[in-house]
């Protein structure tokens, strides 16, 4: 055997993805670098480790079976430079989230000074609904992560960040009166296990609201181009929208009974025995939110 850890790495992508294409995009080579490599790296063994039906690329069951050696392999390597780096005093390490997605809001200001003090910190984050988040915790992949919503039956300790307000907004093209035409607006929802979905389901449902129509979308900003484009109305985070209400894409519909007000918080599994770059990053939350609040949150929300 003579792989190098550039192939390694190839194959893990390519394994992760299951596309030559894919692969390529995330490690920002092209495809023929991603294909020749893979070649070398199969060429070592007599057992082919992917197979090619049509133009879908799949992982053999030995294939699969060497993607997990590799991915520890890689993981030692990984370590080792970590170990390096704590030798010489330097905090290094990587640091886990798994975060909402209109925590994408918010999550980076609370992340880009911890990461600009600590350069051999690596960051792995994933932005995802809050099933998939909860899902994470429970399976322990990440340090923390970020929800507007807890979890009822997970145990975790918990570290409040930021208030989290949401308003019922709808297009600027279109005239609006609440009374009159609510039960006439479609309205856009996110998927199931979004937790703006869940306050929005509880919010209509409170107000007895039924309408003629509901659309479904996956992500916090294809709801929004939805809403801009006057597909519907949707009840959405402040912090997400901000922009298009100073553009004049977005409108808020007044309510007397909103914004809903709701919370971020950074949780973690109850007891956890956090890392040393884990239990770092939650000590410069706990001592710079309020800087970080103050400097890029106060008074967003005063239009």
């Amino acid at each position: 055997m003579n792989y190098t850890v550039h192939q390694l790495k190839v194959f893990t992508k390519v394994v992760q993805t299951q596309s030559i294409t894919k692969a390529a995009e995330a490690l920002f080579l092209t495809q023929p670098a991603i294909s020749i490599q893979l070649k070398n790296f199969q060429d070592q063994f007599e057992i082919p480790l992917t197979e090619l039906i049509g133009r879908q690329l799949y992982i053999t069951e030995f294939g699969m079976e060497i993607a997990v050696i590799v991915q520890d392999i890689l993981n030692k390597l990984e370590e080792i430079d970590y170990k390096l780096a704590s030798f010489k005093g330097i905090l290094s390490g990587k640091i886990s989230l798994s975060i909402v997605s209109t925590g994408k809001y918010i999550m980076p200001y609370f992340l880009t000074g911890f990461l600009k003090l600590n350069p051999e910190v690596d960051l792995q984050m994933d932005v995802i609904n809050r099933v998939g988040v909860i899902k994470s915790l429970e399976k322990n992949e990440v340090d923390f992560g970020l929800v507007s919503v807890l979890p009822e039956k997970l145990k975790v300790d918990e570290e409040l960040l930021m208030e989290n307000k949401l308003y019922l907004v709808n297009s600027t093209k279109f005239d609006f009166n609440l009374k009159s035409e609510i039960d006439s607006l479609p309205v856009i929802y996110r998927e199931e296990g979004s937790a703006t979905r869940m306050v929005m389901e509880r919010f209509f449902e409170n107000k007895q609201l039924n309408f003629r129509k509901k659309i479904v979308l996956t992500s916090n900003e294809a709801v929004k181009q939805a809403v801009i484009a006057g597909l519907g109305c949707s009840i959405m985070p402040f912090i997400g929208i901000r922009n298009e209400l100073i553009n004049n894409d977005l409108q808020i519909i007044p309510h007397p009974e909103l914004p809903i007000k709701s919370s971020w918080r950074l949780i973690s599994l109850k007891d956890k025995q956090l890392s040393p770059v884990a239990k770092a990053f939650l000590t410069y939350v706990r001592e710079q939110k309020a800087t970080i609040i103050r400097n890029n949150f106060i008074g967003v929300d005063n239009l």
